[in-house]
């Protein structure tokens, strides 16, 4: 059945959807149904016969990629088995996979670091380099090397204290044929530079670029995109100045500006029409964002109604403000039935939630924090992961420290310590350096220990063959588990409670019970255990857990970006929280950014929105007086009621008290 634009989309909507060749920017403001016209915009190029092979559609998580895949399916009634939708990341290890052979010394099995890899590796590359110990801000170092590396930053006579480091660290990973998840963006890219040829095959090949959220994309990713569009000239993208709040992990906005010089004869279009909020929540964010200088002029509406005034409560301090919230989730609940999942809490920092949790566990109110310990990052499923890791490439020291005594088999410190001297000096993988000794009868080992090593060579490389063969992998994987007696181990590890060793051996069925369902899976032609270490790798843990059904969403304010909730509460919004103090000292042009977050924070309501503020609060073991954000003035009054304990102000008396309470802190 034809697809009918017209019909589907709004006007605007229908000009993004329609122009097909040639550069688009698409400028679409919070809720204005940016997703619906991306994914007709890919239906209508189909049905325009261009091949899905020829499509790269490209965001930033998981979950995006997933729902935009599976609303063109819907809308094309196709598999679309050729189509590539796809983050960054995972868009960079398919280009990898396919071509870092051409990359001196790399191998298509090479292992991704996820960051407790990274850690290990770092921490060893400081060892050898003279500065490890506890003095040692891995934090610190870490974002240095992912800085250095993706070129936001330069060596100078501030940080080149940590170059060996960051040498040895990348000797590291070349050695064990392993990137970590900055390399997925610039060794593409390196790729690309020193091979043309395979930039050519990649331009031919994908001759159709469309990239979402574009105003979170690095100078890499957007480089990356450069390189693959500047031929062919048909790329899209499509995003949203006011929502560019990622700058702290190198999100820069300014690729708006460098796309409109790149690729100077773009079409602008903008997506005004908002279908998500009220009146009254549009008017507030519009004029708050307008505040702001640099940024595209655009003026979101709605054909909705006006909605109710924003509600702002001034609590004496979190414990109120905390028990207010969960009183009017409550009230909500059960007397207007809203439901929880339809409810969001938003915080400028998570050192905000402890207060807000212990209140709803005392109403009984179930809620769920986001951005918790992933489902993989978990230690047993950590343990699993790293077995299939060394098994898929056994040069992997990282991981192979990490299992070669998990259970226990007898190979102590001194002997891996022995292991890794040898390793060094031939230098190959520790697990190569393994093998020789177990072949070598005449080395000094115990006739013990080499059974030991032989046995756990011998474990490696019988499963390597049962994955690498592609058959029948969850059986090996249920094997696997088996032959190691993990069920043994977690006895042991968990002694005094039976109930934990239970319950991680629990998560590990269910890891089998995930394997099982992707290799059955028919999309997957051809599974591989590289597919699969792949795809987990780069899952982040907003797509570990589905979305719980009744649960209040507790998160920051960032985590809420791309979400709605029928009613949001924004707690916590005081000078010094919102804008962030730090952010300011460290920049004073970051106060745009600030704003933007505050924008992004009241377009996520539907159609109610609270907002607290406290008269105090407590920091460390202190009591500090606070006042109110500066961006609440910037909300017209007569959008405002003003909760006073139980009463609503108001207008008048609203006003009266917001500047009484602004003049009584104006010394502070």
């Amino acid at each position: 059945m034809a697809i009918q634009l017209e019909k589907e989309l709004n006007d605007m909507q229908c000009k993004a959807a329609s122009i097909i060749n040639g550069p688009v920017l698409i400028i679409a403001g919070a809720g204005s149904g940016k997703t619906r016209m991306i994914t007709f915009r890919i239906a209508h190029m189909l049905e325009q016969g261009i091949p899905q092979s020829a499509i790269l559609a490209l965001t930033f998580t998981n979950k995006a990629a997933r729902e935009m895949e599976e609303r063109v399916k819907e809308l094309t009634g196709q598999k679309l088995g050729n189509l590539t939708v796809s983050t960054f990341h995972a868009f960079g290890v398919k280009v990898l996979r396919e071509s870092i052979h051409h990359l001196h010394g790399y191998k298509e099995n090479f292992t991704i670091y996820d960051q407790a890899d990274k850690n290990s590796a770092v921490k060893e590359a400081a060892r050898h380099a003279g500065l490890g110990g506890d003095n040692l801000d891995l934090y610190m170092v870490n974002n240095l090397i992912g800085e250095i590396k993706t070129g936001r930053k330069n060596w100078d006579s501030t940080n080149d204290i940590y170059k060996p480091i960051f040498d040895r660290y990348h000797s590291h990973l070349a050695a064990y044929n392993a990137v970590d998840f900055d390399d997925l963006i610039v060794m593409p890219q390196m790729l690309f530079q020193q091979k043309p040829e395979v930039l050519d095959g990649y331009r031919e090949r994908y001759q159709y670029i469309m990239v979402d959220e574009f105003q979170d994309t690095s100078m890499m990713q957007y480089n990356l995109v450069k390189q693959l569009g500047e031929t062919n000239r048909n790329v899209c993208v499509v995003g949203d100045d006011d929502q560019s709040i990622y700058s702290w992990r190198g999100a820069n906005y300014q690729n708006i500006v460098n796309f409109e010089k790149d690729f100077s004869e773009l079409t602008e279009i903008k997506l005004e029409q908002n279908y998500r909020s009220t009146k009254n929540i549009l008017a507030a964010a519009n004029k708050v964002i307008a505040n702001n200088t640099n940024r595209k002029e655009k003026e979101l509406w709605t054909g909705t109604s006006v909605g109710k005034s924003i509600e702002i409560f001034h609590p004496e301090n979190e414990v109120d403000e905390s028990e207010f919230i969960a009183e009017l989730i409550h009230r909500f609940h059960y007397e207007e039935h809203v439901k929880f999942h339809d409810v969001g809490v938003l915080v400028r920092t998570n050192s905000l939630t402890a207060t807000l949790e212990e209140a709803f566990l005392a109403a009984n109110i179930p809620y769920k924090v986001s951005g918790g310990q992933s489902f993989f990052q978990r230690k047993e499923i950590k343990d699993i992961i790293s077995y299939l890791k060394v098994i898929s490439n056994p040069d992997d020291d990282v991981n192979l420290l990490r299992i070669i005594n998990t259970p226990r088999r007898g190979i102590g410190n001194t002997t891996l310590m022995k292991m890794r001297e040898l390793a060094e000096h031939q230098s190959c993988s520790i697990f190569s350096a393994m093998s020789l000794v177990a072949r070598n009868a005449d080395s000094s080992l115990k006739d013990s220990l080499r059974v030991h090593i032989t046995e756990f060579i011998d474990l490696i490389n019988g499963f390597r063959e049962k994955f690498l063969s592609g058959k029948r992998m969850t059986g090996a994987l249920r094997s696997l588990i088996d032959e190691i007696d993990y069920w043994g181990y977690l006895i042991t590890d968990n002694s005094k409670n039976e109930k934990l060793a239970r319950w991680k051996f629990g998560n590990v069925q269910k890891f089998i019970d995930f394997f099982e369902k992707w290799e059955r899976n028919p999309d997957n032609i051809k599974p591989s255990i590289y597919d699969y270490l792949n795809k987990i790798t780069l899952i982040t843990s907003d797509d570990a857990d589905e979305e719980e059904e009744g649960k209040i969403n507790l998160m920051t304010i960032h985590a809420s970006k791309g979400l709605e909730f029928q009613v949001v509460f924004l707690a916590g919004i005081e000078d010094h929280i919102v804008p962030h103090a730090r952010a300011i000292e460290e920049n004073p042009e970051s106060i745009e950014e600030e704003r933007r977050l505050f924008y992004v924070a009241i377009t996520r309501a539907r159609e109610k929105l609270f907002i607290t503020s406290c008269q105090s609060r407590r920091v460390m073991r202190d009591v500090v007086e606070t006042i109110p954000s500066r961006f609440l003035e910037e909300i017209p009054p007569e959008l405002i009621v003003q909760h006073q304990e139980d009463q609503v102000l108001d207008t008048a008396s609203a006003l009266d008290q917001f500047a009484a309470m602004k003049s009584k802190f104006a010394a502070k």
